[in-house]
């Protein structure tokens, strides 16, 4: 069996909803990236974090369409090694 804090690693849409939604993340793409044709650059925008003023919020349909044209997956995590609930994520190619 994994450990709980070790990282997982997925394309499914809705396990990366559930998992951004249990930590309030929203969906989001870094500003001055992309264009009316391209959404840019992808991004889960956590309420107090850094990236304040950087990320534009879009829909999670805006999302998982980029995500699936980019052929990414999602690696996150759930827990810390010390227990704690973890933000750990990171998008990465297939």
């Amino acid at each position: 069996m994994p450990e709980r804090h070790s990282t997982k690693r997925t394309d499914n849409h809705d396990t990366i909803r559930k998992w951004a939604e249990e930590r309030n993340a929203r969906p989001s793409r870094v500003k001055d990236t992309g264009d009316d044709s391209d959404t840019g650059v992808l991004r889960l925008d956590f309420p107090d974090y850094s990236g304040e003023g950087d990320l534009e919020e879009i829909s999670w349909n805006e999302f998982f369409r980029k995500f699936d044209e980019s052929g990414l997956d999602f690696i996150y995590q759930e827990r810390t090694e010390s227990g704690e609930r973890s933000n750990f994520n990171k998008l990465v190619n297939r």
